[in-house]
């Protein structure tokens, strides 16, 4: 198979303003609860509760970024399911979802790299497996303490049930390429493109 060019894969923003400070005092929060910090004049409870605003920060942040990994993943299987025949080869969204987390092509691990992404595997896996599994963000009320603690190892665990529901084919950066942006830089690039037909 000749290597194929998929869509651009685009990303939203999906924090608020407070979100990065939540993220800040949870990490905080973790490590006074685990006696890396001294503690401060903040009880355990108030410990804790800041330890799940976190959490659920991130949770937020990784069910958004799901939606957009499942919206490319959506664009990719139309592109190969076009006429040339490659779409009766087994490929599945769990390929592209492979694609992605263990072999994306090196110039977008190399700009998630310009934006602080070092771990591009993990975010990406959790992003899929919150995906796979909730429709809709769920409100913090109804999720339990401890999956809001640990959810990271249930987003693992996620990603790796949805993988392994089908068969499928693998699919790597040497049979398809494709390029990663912001949306804000997208919506540039087009403008830019636009402007000059």
């Amino acid at each position: 198979m000749a290597k194929r060019n998929l869509p651009p894969l685009i990303l939203h923003p999906f924090s608020d303003a407070s979100g990065p400070g939540k993220l800040v005092d949870a990490s905080r929060a973790s490590l006074v609860l685990n006696g890396l910090l001294p503690g401060e004049e903040i009880t355990q409870r108030e410990l804790e509760e800041r330890l799940i605003d976190g959490r659920y920060c991130e949770l937020r942040m990784l069910f958004y970024l799901g939606k957009d990994l499942v919206r490319w993943i959506n664009q990719c299987l139309e592109t190969v399911n076009t006429g040339d025949g490659i779409g009766d080869a087994g490929i599945r969204p769990e390929s592209f979802g492979a694609l992605l987390v263990e072999d994306p092509p090196e110039t977008v691990i190399q700009k998630l790299r310009t934006w602080g992404v070092h771990e591009h595997r993990s975010i990406f896996a959790r992003a899929l497996g919150m995906h796979a599994v909730f429709g809709a963000l769920p409100d913090r009320a109804s999720l339990a303490p401890d999956f809001m603690r640990y959810y990271h190892r249930f987003a693992d665990q996620m990603f790796t049930c949805r993988q392994q529901l089908f068969t499928f084919t693998r699919v790597s950066r040497n049979d398809f390429e494709f390029e990663l942006y912001a949306s804000g830089e997208y919506s540039k690039m087009l403008e830019r493109e636009w402007g000059t037909l």
